[in-house]
């Protein structure tokens, strides 16, 4: 059995992870602003849902492949820049009327979500980071090693959704308030694109 202690220290440091800067919080924290608290909180569900399977990549040993493969890495991280680029694209198109028509007829809450599965899975840092994170806090004599894996992997989805739930909440409540102005509008919108292709731009060139 898992220790509290451990449980406890392994959830202070997947929240404080989980509130440095980073593409997923940075996605959750602009489409919030731009589109509303909902959708930024569907896109919480569909990032810890991609959390779900790195969780399980790590537990099952496939991690491991994008952490000595340099082809599958670069692979993963060129299909998750383009994506970025895609969203990039999207947002550098909406004008004031966009955001204004998003925010009455809301985007499909499953298109939302999987934008955030997407943006996730498709991140093969965060996969190499579960490999080298998770298993610190795991430990043989306590029992199977891909259990404790697994419990771990859900706390910290836990830590992620209060973060990310969080961060959600408190930028959409400023998009509305922005969102009076088409001016500030626009600006949003041209803030969310230029944040999304440095994001692509420091995929792209990351390495493992």
């Amino acid at each position: 059995m898992i220790p509290f202690e451990s449980i406890a220290v392994f959830f202070a440091a997947s929240v404080a992870l989980a509130l440095a800067p980073g593409p997923d919080n940075i996605y959750v924290l602009t489409q919030s602003a731009i589109q509303g608290k909902a959708a930024g909180l569907y896109v919480t569900l569909g990032l810890c849902t991609g959390l779900l399977v790195h969780t399980a990549a790590v537990s099952l040993g496939v991690a491991a492949i994008f952490a000595t493969s340099a082809v599958a890495f670069n692979a993963l991280k060129f299909i998750g820049a383009g994506y970025l680029v895609y969203l990039a694209w999207q947002a550098f198109r909406a004008g004031a009327t966009d955001i204004l028509k998003e925010r009455n007829t809301a985007i499909p809450s499953h298109h939302l979500y999987a934008r955030g599965v997407v943006m996730n899975v498709t991140n093969p840092k965060v996969a190499i980071f579960f490999l080298a994170f998770l298993p610190q806090f795991a430990d043989p004599s306590r029992g199977s090693l891909p259990l404790q894996l697994v419990l771990f992997g859900a706390i910290f989805i836990v830590a992620a959704l209060l973060v990310f739930g969080s961060i959600a909440w408190f930028a959409g409540f400023l998009g509305e308030r922005l969102g009076k102005s088409q001016r500030a509008q626009v600006i949003l919108n041209r803030i969310a694109g230029t944040i999304f292709v440095g994001l692509a731009l420091k995929l792209a060139t990351s390495a493992r």
